[in-house]
């Protein structure tokens, strides 16, 4: 089929409601720490904060702002059909990546609004697609995590490593990866190193026995070691 030269497009800005899930103590003095925890594809952000619980320990506020494209998991055949979010598509690729980092600071703004003069320590966890997200934050956007830990996922390849380290100098990253991940591979696993490498970009290689998920072990022993 021809495709009609009479269709066209133009981008349009419009105002979403998004939605933040949060564990552990309200905004205050007792708060040593912030993460912005960034959920995989068609998952929602309370389901990311249920896997990430080994961070709750009563001094760290975990944050996980829900990706802004809601769809059904699987035939939308009941009213019981699960909902997942991805933070985009290959649609419109360029506005998809603009407006959810524009999304990102704007959760991260109104966070560290409510610590006052005194803020806390920020940190950013992306796991899955939400590793390539976090990636694309630090690079774009305001955010400034003392540790960006990218945890089973495939790096943006069109971000400019040199720029973001310059951006982020200090930043520790941190690259985690189960040994039974089905989409991360070992061969798409040396392409990932290799990317960061070439970049001169400093990380920490970390491995735990286990598939595509989080691992609470694995996460208590990276943050213990900050």
């Amino acid at each position: 089929m021809t495709e009609s030269t009479s269709i066209r497009t133009e981008p349009l800005e419009v105002r979403r409601t998004a939605l933040l899930a949060l564990r552990g103590p309200a905004p205050g003095p007792g708060i040593r720490e912030v993460w912005f925890v960034l959920h995989g594809q068609a998952m929602r952000a309370a389901q990311i904060l249920e896997m990430a619980g080994a961070l709750d320990d009563g001094s760290r506020l975990l944050v996980a702002p829900e990706a802004l494209n809601r769809h059904y998991v699987g035939p939308a055949v009941s009213k019981d059909a699960p909902i997942g979010a991805t933070w985009m598509t290959r649609a419109d690729r360029e506005n998809e990546i603009r407006d959810y980092v524009a999304y990102l600071d704007d959760a991260y703004a109104y966070t560290m609004r409510q610590f006052g003069a005194v803020k806390p320590s920020v940190n950013v966890l992306g796991f899955s697609q939400g590793g390539a997200a976090a990636v694309r934050w630090a690079a774009l956007g305001h955010v400034r995590p003392a540790h960006l830990i990218i945890w089973e996922s495939s790096l943006p390849p069109e971000v400019d490593y040199v720029n973001l380290m310059a951006r982020q100098p200090g930043v520790r990253v941190t690259y985690v990866c189960g040994t039974r991940d089905k989409f991360i591979t070992p061969k798409v696993l040396e392409a990932q190193h290799a990317l960061l490498r070439d970049a001169g970009v400093p990380f920490e290689e970390v491995s735990f026995d286990g598939g595509h998920r989080l691992d609470d072990a694995t996460l208590k022993t990276i943050v213990s070691s900050a």
